[in-house]
């Protein structure tokens, strides 16, 4: 058996790179199904190879993942590049369910505000909500350039998933960092939303640089569904500086009295948006909470 990386994958065909660059076409054995186990773009795989040029080969093993994910579907990506743009308007809780998911999955986690030329303020409104969240916000602009040279050093070393709305120029973004064209598409004026955009995961390497673009999308589901509610205020590190301080343990950080969040929020030193948007996560989850066993 060989062992390499699954760089694509769609409608059950698979395509897995070996580390000399060689490429094998395979299909996955029955037995993942068992197992409820699907190959996933970022796999380290153990496969053998078809025996003539139009048979397929087959993923006989899935080494094990540093972690996974349903929604983009990928394997062992170590930071989550969320790509947001003045246009289409940022999702700003779909950019938390993001980061909710990663620090779940023990990732770093990078934000990047593209398009910058359509309205330089945006950076500034980002890294506002997101200070002491552990994302750094960085402006840039894919088509003109700006910034994009700094990427690889923000980079180098991580299997980085590119995810976000449609449209917000994840894929331009790739194209410049790597100089490889893939498929892109332009803003719908109509529905401000991305067109001909990419529709499956693929993994590009390119010296130390390895970087997953993923389809866009508007919604993102936590994929924990029955996680108690009260873990939730774990995923959020600008509530670390209090913890322990609340009048009540545990507390929610949510309209409890004596909490010093929602006191650092009223003070300024956590942004009030962002705490409003974690409460209403927070209602979500004790919603499945209650309705686990239906």
């Amino acid at each position: 058996m060989r062992e390499g990386i699954l760089v694509r994958g769609r409608g059950g065909i698979y395509t897995a790179r070996e580390a000399d660059g060689a490429e094998y076409t395979l299909r996955a054995k029955k037995k993942f199904r068992r197992q409820r186990l699907t190959p996933l773009v970022g796999d380290r795989v153990l496969f053998t190879p078809g025996q003539g040029e139009d048979e397929h080969g087959w993923v006989e093993e899935i080494l094990p993942r540093v972690s996974a994910f349903v929604r983009p579907p990928a394997a062992n990506v170590t930071m989550m590049v969320i790509v947001t743009a003045p246009e289409p308007e940022p999702d700003y809780l779909l950019i938390d369910r993001m980061l909710v998911t990663v620090r779940r999955a023990g990732m770093k986690a990078l934000i990047l505000v593209n398009k910058r030329e359509l309205d330089p303020k945006l950076e500034e409104i980002m890294t506002r909500q997101y200070r002491g969240a552990e994302a750094a916000v960085f402006g840039l602009s894919a088509l003109g350039g700006e910034g994009v040279d700094r990427l690889p050093g923000l980079l180098k070393g991580e299997t980085a998933c590119f995810s976000g709305q449609s449209g917000v120029g994840k894929s331009t973004l790739i194209n410049a960092l790597l100089d490889i064209n893939t498929e892109t598409g332009e803003i719908s004026r109509k529905i401000a939303r991305g067109k001909n955009t990419t529709r499956h995961v693929e993994l590009f390497t390119l010296k130390s640089l390895s970087v997953m673009d993923t389809p866009g999308f508007s919604l993102f589901t936590i994929s924990d569904e029955t996680e108690d509610p009260v873990k939730l205020r774990e995923y959020y590190p600008e509530f670390r500086p209090y913890l322990g301080l609340c009048r009540f343990d545990p507390c929610y950080h949510d309209r409890e009295p004596g909490c010093r969040v929602t006191q650092a929020v009223r003070e300024g030193d956590i942004d009030p948006d962002r705490h409003e948007r974690y409460t209403r996560l927070l209602m979500e989850q004790r919603e499945r909470w209650r309705n686990r066993y239906d």
